[in-house]
């Protein structure tokens, strides 16, 4: 799923969320539900735009890793199959 925000601009908006007085014109200003804000609050609290950028690069690369261990899980158990039958 694609955000119409960036890492950056979640961050903003947090930092600018926390100095607000009145919370709720700057989740009003952005267009953002108080669900989408804590959600990004839970995840990006206290991180600067490069732990944040880092963030989403692991999970990217573990979303990669996720898809070869099930791509190499499919293959072992075809080849167990296969075995299975040639004996």
């Amino acid at each position: 799923m694609k955000s119409r925000f960036s890492v950056e601009q979640i961050i903003k908006i947090l930092r600018e969320y926390e100095l607000a007085e009145v919370k709720t014109e700057v989740l009003q200003r952005y267009n953002i539900s108080q669900q989408t804000f804590y959600r990004w609050r839970c995840k990006y609290h206290g991180m600067n735009v490069q732990e944040a950028l880092r963030l989403k690069a692991l999970e990217k690369e573990n979303t990669e890793l996720k898809k070869m261990v099930a791509e190499l899980s499919l293959q072992v158990r075809a080849l167990d199959i296969a075995a299975r039958k040639n004996f």
